[in-house]
């Protein structure tokens, strides 16, 4: 259970509407009086008001109280027009401002410090990316809102009674509107010259047309995904005696009104604007550097990122010397299976075993049964081993599924989708199992432990379930903190026992390869004008992953500028602290313990990571 929250903030939360703002006014009024009457420690003052702030910010997104399991403003959904962005920037500006005027950073303890800077961390990151707003792609293939805002529906809108039903009726409304907002602003980035690379454009098609494919868009024997998500809930509330017959009628008759209008006509009109737009998009993709204002742009994704100062230059140079060290550990595990032949050829006996399944499943439903049946397996071995290595363990349970068939692409990578803070909903290792061919049988052991214990799964669960923090840390996201200990999880896999045969020892090498390519190819793309080609075939010399994954992860570089590079930075920060505190501890050092340091403040940039590392490690001298 986390922290108990002051009795201001929980008047707080029981408001709304005009009252809510009134009680918002009133207790931000007695964190003042307590200021000047000194009642409370400067940090527990400091606590309740982010409390009161992370309060306020949550009931400006209908979607994220979803996705916590909360129902507040269940019926509504995110705004996602030009003016809400300008909105929540503004309120995040006044936020810092009341910060900056309210409290004495030096009275502080060093954890609040840490959370006060970490407030401000968040907005000027944001206000950084200010200058660059046109330069963002607002839908491409990976990961667009185009899919993952009905995806969120499907998998977060919970339905106990009847009145969480018509909520979601109501928000397929919501989200059709927020589609033709989306569609809006990249009219606008197209007018400034901003367009995703030409095979965005296809997927983004594809993709939108698969959600208003059948009932009841047409005669088909199936259901479009989203009328059958209604149904399946319908029918929940049916079996649980909340609902009679007429009712599941007259229930399915509104959600059949709510597709068929708005929700079609905005999928419509977005599949029409990027089928014409498309004329307007070269053949061959393009990195940021070619964008207005494109190396300034870059520059502030890897930032943003990376959450470190590094260069585009620094961050390739690190990429080269990652790849040809981890080249020399490929060719050592290649000698011990006495493979003869070269490195290349070891990658081609790996790539071209699809038929005789050693490294490959069949592509078959029974093969995509067996890759989740065998995930789950090495997870439940490493769920054995965790009390070895930590002290914080997550409470939340973790399951393993295929990804639904209107989102799911061929060699597109795993994911992993967190649980809510309370447990009603379990944290999803999710993989896309449409061509088992992109699935090598090797590198699915470090694929789990990263997307579920001791990676995502284990950080994100632990975050959340964080007590003596304020509420907003246990939510925080910095990917190269999230994907470094994610990537860093792999090897410490191996430490604890995992990656029982040379293969799997070798699959991990792959996986963490692969980031290290990434620090190569995304600079390459957007900082030295690598074409699609040109990455494609780094890839290629490097690394035995299948054509298929080569070029999904390709074309995910080109639209998401910087993202990948912070894989490989976070985990070369981590194990760089874990030496730092080695050497300076010497016999006190304590894996459990460095590991809880680690995870037991949430999410972080690099730069906070150290300092608490730092903390930790005089804390520990005594």
């Amino acid at each position: 259970m986390k922290k108990t929250l002051s009795i201001i903030t929980l008047i707080l939360l029981s408001a709304c509407g005009q009252a809510n703002k009134e009680n918002i006014s009133k207790t931000q009024n007695s964190v003042a009086d307590a200021s000047q009457t000194k009642v409370e420690p400067e940090s527990e003052r400091l606590n309740q008001w982010l409390d009161i702030k992370y309060e306020e910010e949550l009931m400006l997104s209908p979607m994220k109280l979803t996705r916590l399991g909360r129902k507040e403003r269940y019926d509504e959904f995110n705004d996602y027009s030009e003016a809400e962005v300008d909105q929540k920037l503004k309120w995040q500006a006044d936020s810092v401002a009341e910060l900056k005027r309210s409290f004495n950073y030096d009275l502080l303890s060093e954890d609040a410090k840490i959370s006060y800077d970490l407030w401000v961390y968040q907005y000027e990151a944001a206000k950084a990316l200010i200058p660059f707003r046109t330069n963002k792609y607002i839908l491409t293939q990976m990961m667009g809102n185009h899919t993952s805002l009905p995806n969120s529906v499907i998998n977060y809108h919970k339905v106990d009674e009847l009145s969480d039903m018509q909520a979601y009726i109501k928000r397929i409304d919501g989200l059709s509107t927020a589609i033709s907002n989306l569609l809006e602003r990249a009219k606008l980035n197209a007018k400034q010259g901003t367009r995703p690379p030409y095979f965005a454009y296809d997927s983004i098609i594809e993709q939108s047309s698969n959600l208003i494919k059948g009932r009841p868009f047409d005669q088909s024997e199936l259901d479009s995904p989203m009328f059958a998500d209604a149904k399946s809930k319908i029918k929940i509330l049916l079996d649980n005696n909340k609902i009679n017959t007429q009712q599941v009628t007259n229930l399915e008759a509104e959600v059949t009104l709510a597709l068929t209008s708005q929700f079609q006509t905005a999928y419509k009109d977005l599949i029409s604007w990027f089928i014409l737009d498309k004329s307007n998009v070269s053949d061959e993709a393009k990195g940021a550097g070619a964008l207005p204002n494109g190396e300034a742009f870059y520059n502030a994704k890897l930032q943003n990122y990376t959450t470190t100062n590094l260069t585009a230059d620094e961050i390739h140079q690190t990429g080269l010397k990652e790849v040809a060290r981890i080249l020399g550990l490929m060719k050592e595990i290649k000698s011990s299976v006495k493979f003869t032949g070269s490195l290349q050829e070891f990658f081609a006996y790996i790539k071209s075993d699809v038929n005789n399944q050693q490294f490959y499943y069949p592509n078959t439903d029974e093969g995509r049964q067996g890759y989740i049946d065998d995930s789950t397996a090495y997870l439940d071995y490493i769920h054995k081993k965790l009390p070895e290595y930590f002290g914080l363990l997550p409470k939340a349970n973790l399951v393993v599924k295929r990804v639904e068939a209107f989102r799911e692409q061929a060699g597109a990578p795993q994911h992993y989708s967190k649980g809510t803070p309370d447990g009603s909903r379990d944290g999803v290792y999710y993989a896309h199992l449409l061509d088992m061919s992109a699935m090598p049988k090797n590198e699915m052991e470090a694929i789990a432990y990263h997307e579920g214990n001791p990676g995502h799964h284990m950080q994100i669960s632990i975050a959340q379930e964080l007590e003596g923090v304020p509420n907003f840390r246990t939510q925080l996201s910095f990917t190269s903190y999230v994907e470094g200990w994610a990537l860093y999880s792999e090897l410490l896999a191996q430490e604890m026992g995992a990656y029982s045969s040379p293969y799997s020892r070798f699959g991990r090498l792959v996986s963490e390869m692969w980031r290290a390519i990434r620090l190569v190819v995304d600079t390459g793309i957007h900082s030295k004008s690598w074409t699609e080609q040109q990455a494609i075939d780094y890839f290629r010399q490097n690394s035995p992953i299948s054509e298929g994954a080569i070029l999904a992860e390709v074309r995910r570089y080109f639209v998401l500028p910087g993202q990948a590079t912070s894989y490989k930075i976070g985990m070369i920060k981590i194990l760089e602290l874990r030496e730092k505190a080695k050497l300076a501890l010497g016999d006190k050092f304590d894996i459990k313990g460095f590991h809880d340091t680690i995870l037991g403040g949430g999410s972080v940039p690099l730069s906070i990571l150290e300092r608490i590392v730092d903390n930790w490690i005089a804390k520990t001298k005594g």
